[in-house]
């Protein structure tokens, strides 16, 4: 059973309960996503948790929602199969776990809020014995050539086994073959601590121009990590 809230340091971890929470988290979604004050709604919210990650004082830092499917063909009900086809994905054995919508307060660079969320992910892992964990990675803008070095380092270093990653079906998708190695911008923090744990992408990246953002397939496989790097989660969860 997934124990909620908990406290780690001067943050707290608690699960969105009820429309106030929830408005709080799209507030901040909007404001990360879009760079001014607004409410994200999105149609698939109430399919979802969210995590809210607060302060001392109460100020919600961090947000992010997710979503457990038991099978893999449970995983087509969720946010990312609008962009990518799982059909690889329908004899995998579950559960899963997909996380969306990850964001902090903009500017707000603490790396202790990532520990504090991947202590809270722990948490839901062992609860629900989740085998994956799945998402969208995001990267800020709709050009994928500003991140043309690093579409490359995670093609050449980073690229998930063939049998599982995404089919290439989204319209505004574009492989990471068909984009220069020129840009320079930087890869986004929520990606280098998925691969730090030893997750993987897929071979492509889809161009989302409502979300303003670029979005590419994360995947974790819980028994693919080091023994060492659960022990210090689960130090972080407890």
């Amino acid at each position: 059973m997934m124990t909620f809230p908990f406290e780690k340091g001067r943050l707290r971890a608690r699960l969105a309960a009820g429309d106030e929470d929830l408005r709080a988290c799209q507030r901040l979604r909007h404001q990360s996503f879009f760079g001014r004050a607004g409410v994200d709604v999105a149609p698939l919210d109430p399919l979802f948790q969210h995590l809210m990650i607060l302060d001392e004082g109460g100020q919600l830092r961090g947000t992010l929602r997710f979503r457990v499917s038991r099978t893999g063909h449970d995983m087509n009900q969720g946010y990312v199969a609008r962009h990518y086809d799982l059909r690889r994905w329908k004899d995998v054995a579950g559960p899963f776990l997909e996380i969306g919508r990850f964001c902090t307060v903009p500017g707000d660079l603490d790396a202790d809020l990532l520990r504090m969320l991947w202590g809270a992910l722990t948490r839901v892992v062992d609860s629900e014995g989740i085998s994956m964990l799945f998402g969208c990675t995001s990267f800020e803008g709709t050009d994928p050539s500003r991140y043309g070095a690093v579409f490359h380092r995670l093609a050449r270093n980073h690229q998930g086994p063939a049998a599982l990653r995404p089919v290439l079906s989204d319209p505004n998708a574009v492989p990471f073959a068909n984009i220069a190695a020129c840009g320079i911008a930087p890869m986004p923090a929520l990606l280098k601590s998925y691969l730090s744990l030893g997750g993987w992408v897929g071979d492509h990246v889809v161009i989302d121009h409502d979300m303003n953002t670029l979005h590419v397939f994360t995947c974790l496989e819980v028994n693919a990590m080091s023994a060492a790097r659960v022990a210090r989660l689960r130090a972080v969860a407890s």
